[in-house]
């Protein structure tokens, strides 16, 4: 036992809206009895990604007597409920991965839109992004926006190229980006096919390069469509290294 900074949840103030528990990317806070609570000490950093979380302000970091914080536990405490979850599907616990960075936490980003034209923009346009993270990797096949979604899969050097990203393809969509030749396209494969498998998507829009090498972006969706054993309308969009829609 050492004295360290520690999550406290005040269980008078906690509703169990479950928002706290995809920011905590060790596992260390579950919903038990319909109230936020600390699964155990060895889990929690004590940095508090958690706190900006909670409508209610349930959560905070207090000074006390506590284990030592085990980042091997956590991980293998995260990845044992990754386990279960593939074994016996159902609701999902909210899994992200382990390593505490802040750009593996997955949530999805309410906009608001704008009324005025912010003075240190020269440009009207407007971010539409509806999720984070976006890349492969990152995503955690049973995050919570994914189930019903309709998908944006995209190769990524198409947020550079094409200028209507923003307008077009965004809204109203879940994005999941990475490159087929260079990324892992074996990994690419198994990451979408555990997302498919979890998930019963809605559409899936695939936008890619017109390269040759980006058009195995479509063969991955397509392969891992049939090892998740699912059927899901498909739309594709290409475009051209100049910035033009080549064929939607």
């Amino acid at each position: 036992m050492v004295l360290r900074k520690i999550v406290k949840i005040d269980e008078e103030k906690c509703d169990g809206c479950r928002q706290c528990v995809p920011a905590c990317a060790e596992g260390a806070l579950q919903i038990i009895d319909g109230k936020a609570r600390l699964v155990s000490d060895v889990y929690c950093d004590g940095l508090g990604a958690c706190l900006g979380e909670c409508p209610r302000d349930a959560i905070s970091v207090e000074e006390r007597e506590a284990d030592v914080f085990d980042e091997e536990a956590a991980l293998a405490h995260v990845e044992a409920v990754a386990k279960e979850k593939m074994t016996h599907p159902g609701p999902a616990p909210v899994v992200t991965l382990p390593c505490g960075c802040p750009s593996a936490v997955a949530h999805a980003i309410k906009r608001i839109p704008r009324t005025t034209k912010p003075v240190d923009s020269t440009s009207n346009a407007e971010a539409t992004l509806g999720n984070w993270p976006v890349q492969f990797r990152l995503i955690p096949a049973n995050a919570p926006y994914l189930d019903g979604a309709d998908l944006l899969i995209a190769a990524d050097c198409v947020g550079f190229a094409y200028p209507a990203l923003h307008q077009e393809l965004l809204p109203g969509k879940v994005t999941l980006i990475g490159c087929p030749k260079l990324g892992d396209a074996e990994a690419l494969k198994e990451k979408l096919t555990e997302v498919f498998s979890h998930n019963d998507a809605n559409s899936i829009t695939i936008a890619y390069m017109e390269v040759p090498c980006c058009h195995g972006l479509l063969r991955i969706v397509e392969e891992a469509l049939k090892g998740a054993g699912k059927e899901i309308p498909v739309k594709t969009m290409e475009i051209g290294i100049h910035g033009e829609k080549k064929s939607a």
